[in-house]
């Protein structure tokens, strides 16, 4: 059997599988219990130092 016909084959069929696989553990991963206030957290970070530069205790948290 020819490389690229091995390849194909298996592009069109594991690594689809693996790819949907891959698609969907992130999905849940993201949407999982408890990932709220990690992601609230994150999306508000540019809004932590409206007033004031940060300082170098709170750059670190």
């Amino acid at each position: 059997m020819e490389e690229y016909t091995f390849l194909r084959q298996f592009a069109d069929s594991w690594m689809l599988l693996l790819l949907f696989a891959v698609f969907v553990g992130v999905v849940f991963w993201v949407f999982r219990p408890g990932s709220s206030k990690t992601h609230t957290d994150s999306a508000n970070i540019p809004f932590r130092n409206e007033d004031k530069p940060a300082t170098s205790k709170e750059a670190r948290k």
